[in-house]
């Protein structure tokens, strides 16, 4: 943290045409030399906030893209794998996370001093969301005495640990100091720099007070009557607690897609991996498997078809294997001890099936360089660098209105959940452009059946590409039901992230406070206490997820 705390990254911001704002973050520590760069103490708000707003989206799209979908079994991956199929995971910083909060600093410092109140309340929304996500993904954190080192002294240079609790309720009041601050501003004034809603003051309050409804939400089974009474006040008072209600206000970034920098991930175009990075990435058979019991016309746009389906044919002489016009038959004896997957459209690799995941569905190539198919890659649109579906997805009307159906399950609010769980799967369905499906879908298999578990499953598949919320989800409530597969380095899916070594090693006392604070489970083993599997404050004392 020390090294955190005496960082200046006081970014250049970036420019005023679109793509430029998808650009790097400059180390202010530079600027004392460089005679072009910006001077701190007089740059203007918005060179940054393009900054806060793209490295904050990047983040998440990150975990929800990467390996938490691997442990929400959205995705598994055939080589490079161990992280994201098997929870392998080390050593987790939380740097990038505060390097964007002190960016956010300087911006609504230098707005103080220039009275843009605009950017004020931005700031505070990106400080509410990245510190959240430290205290989702950690626990207890530097979060009172942090990003203070300029102030000197052992208690800012090495800040104490907040316990979660603290951090999650500081998080509310500033979205609560966010909502106000925006209430009393008019869209007068365009914010071209402003990626995400340019300078869209409604916008911004609905983003602001759907991510206090997230958090009211995530404490509620720690803190009851907290939660449930922040929940009551927003719905009973919308004109004071606007909220993202349609797929339009959404807090979604797309990708300029004019580099490497602005582009989607896994895009096959600027990323240098010759179609690596897109081809290694696999649907999960969970979720396939959910989607095609559910009928569920998002798999056809999240997923392509088996090229070549498998076919075992018992009447074939032994050790039979030809393709026949675009069709693999195979003798009995050739599938003989092999999980073999004959769907003949889709079909996703099962979590943590092996230790060499390419082989799987008797690939003929297994290895680095495997092309498998007999499994269902990703669609090609995330072979693009940018497209209409391709962003990160910050908070989701879905979301929403999920959350307000299991408030309303449980009474916390008023309304029927059946409705607001209707308005969920609609809403995601809209936010890829299947809209027409909905009424044929919510009337059938997806017909609401008045379950929690209904409402977090529909939330988990929303989730797609985002599924850092669902892993939260499935944290505090154990849905949906998954299980860890038989490769993964625990038997159980892990729930929070490693301290780094670094903050233990420089800020001892305070981490080493912060680490008697978890509860080691059976799970955390060798680890102690400083183990994905060990329970922090949230978890501790619910009996969940396990």
């Amino acid at each position: 943290m020390k090294n955190i705390k005496n960082r200046v990254c006081r970014s250049l911001g970036l420019g005023i045409v679109f793509m430029l704002l998808w650009s790097s973050c400059q180390d202010l520590t530079d600027l004392n030399v460089n005679p072009n760069g910006i001077d701190p103490e007089t740059v203007h708000p918005n060179l940054l906030i393009s900054t806060v707003v793209t490295e904050t989206a990047t983040r998440e799209l990150g975990l929800g893209f990467g390996d938490i979908a691997g442990v929400m079994q959205h995705t598994q991956k055939d080589a490079w794998f161990e992280d994201h199929n098997n929870y392998d995971w080390s050593n987790q910083s939380w740097s990038g996370y505060y390097n964007i909060l002190e960016n956010a600093r300087l911006m609504e410092e230098r707005a103080l001093d220039l009275g843009l109140p605009f950017y004020v309340a931005v700031a505070k929304v990106i400080n509410a969301y990245n510190f959240g996500r430290i205290a989702d993904l950690w626990g207890d954190a530097p979060f009172t005495d942090a990003l203070k080192g300029d102030l000197g002294g052992d208690q800012y240079l090495l800040p104490n640990f907040d316990t979660q609790q603290e951090i999650y309720k500081g998080v509310i009041a500033m979205l609560q100091e966010a909502n106000i601050t925006l209430q009393g501003l008019t869209n007068d004034t365009t914010v071209p720099q402003d990626v995400l809603y340019q300078g869209d003051v409604m916008k911004w309050r609905q983003f602001a007070n759907s991510l206090m409804l997230r958090y009211y939400l995530r404490v509620s089974e720690k803190m009851p009557d907290f939660g449930s009474a922040g929940m009551q006040a927003i719905v009973n008072d919308p004109g004071q607690y606007p909220l993202i209600l349609a797929e339009s206000d959404e807090a979604a970034l797309p990708f300029p897609g004019v580099s490497s920098g602005t582009s989607w991930p896994s895009n096959t175009v600027f990323d240098g991996s010759n179609g690596s990075n897109y081809r290694r990435i696999k649907m999960c058979a969970t979720l396939v498997d959910r989607l095609q019991e559910l009928d569920d016309a998002r798999l056809g746009v999240w997923a392509e078809r088996v090229e070549v389906p498998m076919v075992i044919d018992p009447d074939l002489p032994a050790g039979s294997d030809e393709v026949v016009d675009g069709v693999r038959y195979i003798a009995s004896d050739v599938a003989e001890g092999k999980p073999v997957d004959t769907d003949p459209e889709y079909v996703g690799i099962p979590p943590s099936v092996s230790n060499l995941p390419s082989e799987y569905n008797l690939n003929p190539t297994p290895g680095q360089q495997s092309y498998n198919p007999h499994v269902s890659f990703l669609s090609e649109m995330y072979t693009e660098p940018s497209g209409d579906f391709l962003k990160c997805r910050l908070l989701s009307a879905a979301e929403v209105q999920f959350d307000l159906a299991e408030a309303a399950l449980k009474g916390w609010i008023g309304g029927e959940a059946a409705g607001y769980y209707q308005a969920g799967v609609k809403q995601s369905l809209a936010a890829w452009g299947l809209e027409s499906s909905f009424e044929d879908y919510i009337s059938g298999p997806a017909a609401f059946e008045g379950s929690l578990a209904q409402i977090i499953e529909q939330k988990w598949i929303a989730s797609w590409t985002a599924a850092t919320e669902a892993w939260f989800d499935y944290r505090r409530t154990g849905q949906p039901e998954l299980t860890a597969g038989q490769f993964a380095v625990r038997s159980v899916l892990p729930l929070r992230f490693y301290y780094m070594q670094e903050e233990l090693s420089i800020n001892t006392l305070n981490a080493s406070a912060a680490l008697d604070r978890l509860e080691a489970t059976p799970y955390s083993q060798a680890d102690e206490a400083n183990s994905p599997w060990s329970k922090f404050w949230l978890l501790q004392g619910t009996g969940q997820p396990w």
